[in-house]
């Protein structure tokens, strides 16, 4: 396959991130190295977007001490983002309705109607631009294609964003706006996929946990990338489930020869460690992180 020709995605990554650790960024490299060797998707972005504060987990810190850890620990990529839109509402938000909002975003900001695993788009997701410049999306010496896609892409967000004052690092796209027809990209197909571990999917089969229509649309209509913690039977999960089994062919299982220990993901381990002055801290968070953590005396009691 061409590169014009394979999927083009966007990995969106729900959480408290709580804090936000090593494990987290892990899971969105292993799965975009996993997604390139199947040689037929190209990961374009990632998208951390932390819970709203009000999701009343024990010991969640305040989303503005969350978002600005997130934005530490991203600060030297170039392919993942943190999205503030989930954290600023005025409740706490469904993982579909985010899953959602971000095609919505992605409609207004191409112009064009986002494909989804199920049924392929025939629409152009990103076309040629009309003012007669050469096409954005090309192979370049210095530049991979997919990062010169995502920042494009990211230019065009900036285009129509609005900041709230008290976190003006982070944009805020104006759900009113619309950048009409002054850009169109080259034709290709988008998806944006959720990318989660292997915990979140188990809870999928928890009688009761997640209403079925939003894992109708979560699993059927988006599909998951799932980073499995080493020894989970990602299969024996999915079969205890009637949606998972459904859908089974839009869940991306990443597997690698290699054993990686996803313990390193857990914000509760991390927790515990700066609790107690555990100097294994540094496996689990950047030092950008736990420096920040420091300076605002987070997690320093068992409340969180």
């Amino acid at each position: 396959m061409t590169e014009n020709t394979k999927t083009h995605v966007i990995l969106l990554s729900c959480g408290s991130f709580n804090p936000i650790t090593k494990g987290h960024i892990h899971m969105f490299e292993k799965a975009r190295e996993y997604l390139h060797k199947t040689g037929r998707f190209i990961v374009i972005g990632g998208i951390i977007s932390p819970v709203h504060d009000s999701y009343g987990k024990p010991g969640l810190v305040s989303s503005r001490h969350r978002l600005t850890m997130c934005q530490l620990a991203v600060q030297s990529s170039d392919w993942i983002r943190v999205d503030p839109w989930e954290s600023y509402q005025d409740t706490w938000q469904t993982t579909c309705s985010v899953l959602e909002h971000h095609r919505d975003l992605m409609k207004r900001v191409t112009g064009c109607i986002l494909s989804n695993v199920n049924t392929p788009s025939t629409t152009p997701v990103i076309g040629q631009p009309q003012n007669g410049t050469s096409p954005i999306y090309q192979n370049t010496a210095n530049k991979s294609v997919a990062i010169k896609l995502w920042g494009k892409m990211s230019e065009n967000l900036g285009k129509i964003c609005c900041v709230r004052p008290h976190m003006d690092r982070f944009t805020f796209v104006d759900e009113n706006a619309n950048l009409g027809t002054a850009m169109r990209y080259e034709e290709i197909e988008l998806r944006i996929l959720l990318l989660c571990g292997s915990d979140l999917l188990e809870s999928f089969s928890i009688p009761g946990l997640w209403n079925e229509s939003d894992m109708e649309v979560i699993v059927g209509d988006f599909g998951i990338v799932v980073v499995p913690r080493d020894g989970v039977d990602t299969e024996r999960i999915m079969n205890h489930s009637s949606v998972l089994r459904k859908h089974k062919d839009n869940i991306i299982v990443v597997k690698d020869e290699v054993d990686h220990p996803m313990s390193v993901v857990s914000s509760t381990k991390s927790r515990l460690a700066l609790q107690h002055g555990d100097g294994h801290v540094v496996d689990y968070l950047s030092q950008p992180v736990i420096d920040y953590i420091l300076q605002s005396q987070l997690y320093i009691n068992a409340s969180g």
